[in-house]
């Protein structure tokens, strides 16, 4: 894990993800780059555009350096390569090609979470970094920063597609000698009987040099809650989830269930695009 991108937006929930990827970088020796995107208003841009207004458009991006130097300096930054982007661009496809362009290992985004109108129609710019980033992407939920992934807990259907998904998750488990809580959900919609269910999950598993894990299989309403109430019952430091990746109307009628796990869980959650 050689770079780990880190966008802000100078709130404490920025500054809580910013300390645990400082963590991770410390344990791997990685660099951060920190990144700041500098969405203006729309007359702004239009000024940048037509070379008008050019001492407002300044004045947002020296504010930024200054906010981006405190957080350079700040303690526990102390020892670790860290460097700093600014870019005037959304910051959902600023954060993508970023990424891509420094060839990202990992994503660190705190979130705040949203619910209702919010949720449905608008969506944070976190979601929708999960939805299409190609690296893991880590969503730090609390503010105390304070990250520890010693129970990590997968859930998933065990498919063969998951499969190079799953190699990234043991690689994030081995940095911090995870314990992995591997759990399928069983649904009324989606019910398996346990011998079925458990025959999955050992073929799953049979092709991988397995860490120290344990393998369970948890009955609830949906998935969402199923993986909510597992993981507050074993007390887990962290979810792990893949995801699809769903866009447009097939996102919006079929729904996210890692999307909706980063907006509800209280927990840190760790994304892997399929």
């Amino acid at each position: 894990m050689k770079r780990i991108l880190v966008p802000t937006d100078f709130s404490k929930h920025a500054e809580s993800a910013l300390r645990v990827a400082a963590q991770i970088a410390r344990k791997n020796n990685s660099e951060i780059i920190l990144l700041h995107m500098l969405e203006l208003p729309q007359q702004s841009k239009d000024a940048l555009s037509n070379g008008a207004d050019i001492p407002q458009i300044m004045f947002f991006k020296d504010r930024a350096i200054e906010k981006l130097e405190e957080l350079m300096d700040i303690d526990f930054l102390e020892g670790l390569n860290v460097s700093e982007i600014i870019q005037f661009h959304k910051a959902f496809d600023g954060i993508l090609g970023i990424s891509q362009k420094n060839q990202i290992d990992l994503i660190v985004m705190g979130s705040h979470g949203a619910s209702g109108f919010e949720e449905m129609f608008i969506g944070s710019n976190t979601e929708k970094v999960i939805r299409t980033s190609d690296v893991p992407v880590l969503v730090i939920k609390n503010e105390n920063g304070d990250f520890k992934a010693d129970r990590l807990l997968f859930a998933s259907d065990f498919s063969s597609e998951i499969k190079s998904s799953f190699k990234k998750l043991l690689e994030f488990a081995k940095i911090f000698d995870s314990h992995v809580d591997l759990v399928m959900i069983n649904t009324p919609n989606s019910f398996k009987s346990t011998a079925v269910a458990e025959k999955i999950m050992k073929d799953f598993v049979k092709d991988y040099d397995l860490p120290n894990h344990t393998m369970h299989i948890y009955n609830d309403v949906n998935v969402e809650k199923g993986i909510l109430n597992y993981a507050s019952s074993v007390n887990a430091d962290l979810i792990g989830m893949c995801t699809h990746g769903r866009t447009g109307f097939a996102h919006f009628f079929n729904g996210s269930i890692s999307e909706d796990l980063v907006n509800h869980a209280v927990r840190p959650v760790i994304t892997f695009k399929i």
